[in-house]
């Protein structure tokens, strides 16, 4: 047996996989944000470890007999986020998150500072990224930063308390900005760029590898074994990749989650910064990918629905029984309620709704809602392909994989055919339960497939000419509001 956690931003999933690679069962339970000043984005990472107990007891109770019998935990994680730790291992403050953009004036010093930047890590310096935080925080808690002597990943964090051992994977470490993704090493460039050194980092290793065993007195809380493996893990759309079996050359994927990813497997280090398109190491050895991200995808779902009070689910299906014609006319909506990194590295974007009128009921605008984040999807494979590399079909991953409409919709969008999976909500935690069936001497061959498939939606050729229209528009739209903001500033 293979346990997988996978530390997202509003849940910690777990899932149980056997020998086989058959699901034993699943459990998640939620996580709260806060944001007490604009773009900040904050957590407790004691809320984190003391969440991992009750998930632990859930999923034991779950489990069984079953429970006894697991070799390894694999760990996949929200990337980006800054874990800062005194002598002493002690938490300084609360963790900065991914799709915090407090950073970016220390984005371009940190631009400014290294002139090969983009080459040594293969980004633009946005304010998702590790290392703009600690600028940040040097710059405005400058006693915090004097006592920081360990930071460490989201997922990072609790393999130490797990383990004892501060270690990241490449994919993970990759997004920190301060990894030579190339070498798969740290850069002392760099780190010396924000006043850090090796000193403050984790030990590096692959995905697939053993990263330690489980500390005596948590192996003994939890009701395993003292030697259960923890293998090294992935940032989370890596590890969703090993989950959907994007392992090969060429595999994509799309996430639909909190925030939005699209997903490409490269053979070598591809960067290709000048769109903001993300090159990072995979979990796995030997292998890069390439992938584009936009802040908020179904976070702005979740956002509309409570602003209206009504379920997902209820709200998706009054989308469904709209007409051809009231999508046509519907609102355009730009997603980006956290501001937004592929392609604009924008991080003072905001979201909108242009063309309100007396007929755009709760579904219309819904419909805005979810077309617009599909467009912002685009934008991402627009560049990407812009890029030199080719996509042939993506699989559909994340909270929005259940949804058929939101499925259709992207491949009607993109026009390219979208493959759902048997469990395809469940990728990053799947794929942390694979890497740990890796880290036991497993063979990547028959640990690495690809899901069952659930559905494959085609592009619909009827739709392709008035989603063209919309998304010109929707593009023009953000091109006006960004030349309206930088007048303003002015």
């Amino acid at each position: 047996m293979y346990l997988g956690l996978d530390y997202g931003t509003s849940e910690i999933k777990a899932l149980l996989l056997d020998g086989s690679g058959q699901t034993v069962c699943t459990h998640g339970l939620p996580l709260s944000i806060q944001r007490p000043h604009p773009q900040w984005s904050e957590q407790s990472a004691a809320e984190w470890w003391q969440v991992t107990h009750e998930l632990m007891a859930a999923m034991r109770e779950k489990a069984g007999a079953a429970w006894q019998q697991i070799q390894a935990i694999g760990l996949s994680g929200q990337m980006h986020g800054a874990v800062l730790l005194n002598e002493g291992n002690q938490v300084l403050r609360p963790v900065i998150l991914w799709n915090d953009t407090r950073s970016a004036a220390e984005c371009a010093e940190l631009e400014a500072a290294v002139a090969d930047l983009h080459d040594i890590t293969g980004n633009l310096a946005m304010p998702g990224f590790t290392a703009p935080k600690l600028l940040w925080v040097k710059k405005h808690e400058p006693e915090i930063f004097a006592r920081t002597a360990s930071v460490l990943l989201p997922k990072d964090y609790i393999r130490f308390l797990m383990t004892g051992k501060k270690v990241s994977d490449m994919s993970d470490a990759a997004g920190m900005l301060w990894l030579d993704v190339a070498k798969r090493d740290w850069s002392d460039t760099v780190l010396a760029a924000t006043g850090l050194s090796r000193s403050h980092m984790p030990e590096l290793i692959e995905g697939s590898e053993n990263s330690g065993t489980l500390l005596p007195e948590i192996a003994e809380k939890w009701g395993l074994r003292a030697d259960v493996i923890v293998a090294g893990g992935g940032g989370d759309n890596a590890a969703s990749a090993v989950g959907a079996g994007a392992v090969s050359p060429g595999d994509a994927f799309i996430s639909l989650g909190t925030s939005g990813v699209v997903f490409v497997v490269n053979e070598a280090y591809r960067p290709a910064p000048k769109d903001a398109v993300h090159c990072f190491c995979h979990a796995l050895p030997g292998r890069w990918h390439q992938m584009s991200v936009m802040l908020s995808a179904a976070a702005c779902l979740s956002w509309y629905c409570k602003l209206i009070g009504i379920g997902e689910a209820e709200l998706l299906a009054e989308i469904a029984e709209l007409s051809a014609e009231q999508k046509a006319e519907a609102p355009l909506f730009l997603p980006y309620l956290s501001g937004e990194r592929t392609p604009h590295n924008d991080p003072l974007a905001g979201g909108m709704f242009h063309g309100i009128r007396h007929s755009s009921n709760r579904a219309v605008m819904g419909y805005a809602v979810i077309e617009g984040v599909s467009f912002g999807i685009a934008d991402g494979v627009r560049v990407l392909q812009e890029s030199g590399t080719h996509i042939a079909q993506c699989s559909l991953l994340g909270g929005g994989a259940r949804s058929p409409l939101w499925a259709q919709l992207l491949a009607d969008t993109l026009r390219l055919p979208i493959v759902t999976h048997k469990g395809g909500e469940t990728g990053g935690a799947l794929g942390a339960a694979r890497l740990a069936a890796l880290a036991t001497g497993a063979a990547e061959a028959s640990v690495c497939t690809k899901p069952e498939t659930a559905q494959v939606f085609t592009p619909q050729p009827q739709h392709a000419d008035y989603l063209a229209a919309r998304y010109a528009s929707f593009r023009e739209l953000y091109r006006q509001d960004r030349a309206f903001r930088q007048a303003q500033a002015v």
